[in-house]
């Protein structure tokens, strides 16, 4: 790299404060400085760079195209610093660590096991993020719980559960002892997890089409309309094992040709909390390995 293109660091500082910020004061604020100085640095940038990094023609100063890769790239920069810096000096010891995963796996998987994580360290702080959105590893979550293949480019993965997918339903919607075919189950109402698209690709993959629509649901909600009887649904069996053995739900069909879940962070060494929640994910995974709760 050739340090001596590189703009002042200074510049590139007020640039990204500004660039999350709702204006120059604000921006000013966040690093201590001026408005005027923070004005005075994107102008001094955007010269040592011959871009125009901010449009200044409306009521209010906005990034252009180029401003807005710029300050994606240093926010993702700066974010990987601060880090590291915490890492090596200490001072993300004692902060929470965050675990995102689907709702579902969250409610259906993790949280039944966390009275176990906690009565083991009852000293480490934990946020659970329970979002069918990916987050970033390293900037919003310290350790996801991901469905896939394993094959993340970049980062770590660990199988932790093999699950079938099984298609469920409330005894009170299908009733009776005999399974119905598949098209018969075309016909009831589906549900869905939101943001992904389990019941829609089991629909697609076996040449079926809904005869009502589908409703969308955070995971926790759409087991609970499930079981009151409201729609069919598709999930991993591993999170309704008990429902389907409680009679709360019945087993309608059940699809073995699937991926798992899997922990995933990113590479290299773990400050301890992390290591001590990801040896203790392992050992879960071992404990449960047939797939029951």
């Amino acid at each position: 790299m050739d340090w001596r293109h590189l703009p002042p660091l200074s510049a590139l500082r007020a640039f990204s404060a500004f660039s999350s910020a709702s204006g120059l004061e604000e921006a000013g604020a966040r690093i201590g400085v001026t408005h005027a100085a923070i004005s005075q640095q994107i102008r001094g940038l955007e010269a040592h760079l011959g871009i125009t990094l901010v449009d200044r023609g409306g009521r209010r100063l906005v990034l252009t195209a180029e401003g807005r890769r710029l300050a994606d790239a240093l926010e993702a920069g700066f974010a990987q610093i601060a880090a590291v810096i915490a890492e090596l000096t200490g001072a993300d010891a004692a902060q929470p660590l965050r675990v995102t995963a689907t709702p579902t796996f969250a409610g259906g998987w993790l949280l039944p096991r966390l009275p176990d994580f906690r009565a083991r360290h009852p000293g480490i702080d934990l946020m659970i993020d329970p979002a069918a959105e990916l987050r970033e590893l390293g900037r919003e979550a310290d350790v996801a719980l991901r469905y896939g293949n394993g094959n993340w480019p970049g980062l770590d993965s660990r199988l932790l559960l093999r699950s079938s997918v099984v298609v469920v339903a409330a005894p009170a919607l299908v009733p009776g002892d005999d399974v119905p075919d598949l098209a018969h189950l075309a016909e009831l109402p589906w549900l869905q997890e939101l943001g992904t698209t389990e019941a829609t690709a089991f629909l697609e993959k076996h040449g079926l089409t809904r005869r009502t629509g589908m409703v969308s649901l955070p995971g926790n909600l759409m087991l609970d309309a499930a079981r009151d009887g409201q729609g069919v649904t598709v999930v991993a069996r591993a999170f309704v094992a008990r429902d389907i053995a409680a009679g709360r739900l019945r087993q309608l069909h059940e699809d073995s040709e699937r991926e798992g879940y899997f922990l995933v962070r990113r590479p290299g060494e773990m400050r301890p909390p992390l290591a001590a929640f990801v040896r203790w994910l392992l050992r879960q995974s071992d404990a449960g390995a047939d797939g029951a709760i």
